[in-house]
């Protein structure tokens, strides 16, 4: 059939979809989602297929949202020659998965390839996702996942014996130790190429506090001259496309909070094998609120990580540590900022259990990488911090990636104070987060919480407990009145 171009003005992100009126879909016999090859002139693409009621889009036109009509060099009116294009091979296996059939190497690299070139809609990935969710991913399963993944994106390759790493799963308000951590190693000579992302329900990713201050959007040819000119970088994963499989399959997880155990451990191991990475450092917090709740759990899934580090050729150590409460004072891309610096600068207002674990965290990575002995890096990492090393080598990599002004602290606050006299025995991590992203964060990156009292902490009636800070008084009255419930259990 030949149908007219007629451009909707609406950027709809890599998909290319096709709008249809119910009549010609009805004389081509397709619904909603199913697939059409188009073709104009020398271009031809496959597209989903959507199909609206409003009238807008008359008899024999195909309404194209700007990123198709962009990849098809469309004019209003061309006419186009458009026929019924086979669903993709990658839906086959999806249902095979679905069934509970372990999945081929070719197949998994089948489906990883069409999320990558948008062939798969977001209700076919997220049948993937669902289907990894109840049936598992298996050993192999999971390698193949982790290394299609890295070689449908772009590679950061190094020449080097030991190219150092860290991650932690997350689910802690504030612990920026990556900021911390990450230049320690470089100051002890050690290549860590560090990327990050962005916050999806926290009020700050380490990508989101680490832009405040710089740059962190960057491709992988700078990134390389980055880390030869200083030996580390800690950049956003999206921006160099290492990863875009994964990225796209994190977009559908995040709504039904569905995180296949195999999948997890390729997303994460995926953006290391990325970079080359040869030892690796992973940090499972565990608590009633963060994702992995007890320490019996943290074990399973450190032997999981270290069994899938073996398959990939890579060196991995895993830490369990306590994840009840916030660790440092900031939450809040600004705040954290001030955090990691103060740190950096050895300052006494620096909050110290951040210092404390961005301490042990490295020292246990200077281990790993064979930098100092068994039991004395963290000796090596304090040394590192205390002689101003690690602080250089902070603003270095923030100059090599293109420093900026620091944007400040939202200016509109107010107090939380503790009702009556007592011991802190709880802190709802979660809501503490939730107040920090209703003040604004990350989006609004001077807003968020400032933690003056946390757990263990003696408090008397009318002592200061947080702070939230706000860049307009709408987010500020909003975070107040979230704040009524309980972020503090006190006895």
């Amino acid at each position: 059939m030949i149908l007219k171009a007629r451009k909707i003005p609406i950027k709809v992100g890599q998909k290319y979809i096709l709008v249809l009126n119910e009549r010609t879909a009805h004389m081509l016999d397709v619904h909603a989602g199913d697939r059409l090859a188009v073709q104009n002139g020398s271009k031809r693409i496959t597209c989903i297929v959507d199909v609206t009621e409003n009238g807008e889009i008359k008899d024999n036109e195909a309404g194209l949202y700007v990123e198709t009509w962009n990849v098809l060099k469309a004019d209003h009116g061309d006419k186009m020659f458009v026929t019924l294009a086979e669903k993709p091979a990658a839906n086959m296996y999806i249902r095979q998965k679905l069934d509970g059939k372990e999945l081929s190497r070719a197949e998994i690299d089948t489906i990883v390839k069409d999320i990558v070139t948008d062939t798969l809609s977001d209700v076919e990935m997220t049948y993937f996702v669902s289907a990894c969710y109840i049936n598992g991913l298996s050993d192999r399963e999971t390698t193949d996942l982790t290394k299609s993944i890295v070689e449908h994106g772009n590679r950061i390759k190094l020449n080097k014996k030991i190219v150092a790493d860290k991650h932690c799963i997350g689910g802690v308000p504030g612990n920026r130790t990556t900021m911390v951590v990450i230049p320690i190693i470089a100051a002890a000579g050690i290549t860590i190429p560090k990327t990050s992302s962005r916050a999806i329900t926290s009020p700050s990713g380490t990508a989101d506090t680490m832009e405040v201050m710089c740059n962190v959007t960057n491709n992988a040819a700078k990134l390389r001259k980055i880390l030869d000119k200083v030996g580390a970088f800690i950049s956003w994963g999206g921006g160099v496309d290492l990863a875009a499989a994964d990225d796209k399959l994190i977009r559908v997880r995040h709504p039904m909070s569905l995180d296949p155990k195999g999948m997890m451990l390729a997303s994460i191991m995926a953006k290391k094998y990325a970079v080359g990475s040869t030892h690796v450092l992973i940090d499972i917090p565990y608590g009633p609120q963060v994702k992995t709740q007890t320490l019996e759990q943290a074990n399973a899934l450190k032997k999981d990580f270290e069994r899938l580090g073996r398959m990939l050729g890579m060196t991995v150590k895993v830490i369990a540590t306590r994840g009840d409460a916030p660790i440092g004072r900031g939450i809040g891309p600004v705040l954290e900022a001030i955090d990691v610096m103060d740190v950096l600068a050895n300052k006494p207002s620096a909050p110290q259990d951040l210092r404390k674990k961005a301490i042990f965290m490295a020292g246990e990575l200077l281990e790993l990488c064979g930098k100092s002995k068994k039991g004395a890096g963290a000796i090596l990492a304090e040394k590192l911090l205390n002689s101003g090393a690690a602080y250089k080598k902070m603003n270095d990599i923030i100059d090599a990636q293109g420093r900026k002004k620091m944007p400040k602290v939202g200016k509109f606050t107010f107090k939380i104070l503790a009702e009556k006299s007592g011991t802190i025995v709880g802190v709802d991590n979660k809501l503490v987060s939730h107040v920090a992203r209703v003040a604004g964060a990350p989006k609004n990156s001077g807003a968020g919480v400032t933690i003056e009292k946390n757990l263990g902490d003696k408090v008397k009636k009318g002592d200061l407990l947080y702070i939230i800070y706000a860049e307009n008084k709408n987010r500020l009255s909003n975070a107040v009145e979230e704040s009524r419930a309980k972020v503090y259990i006190i006895k």
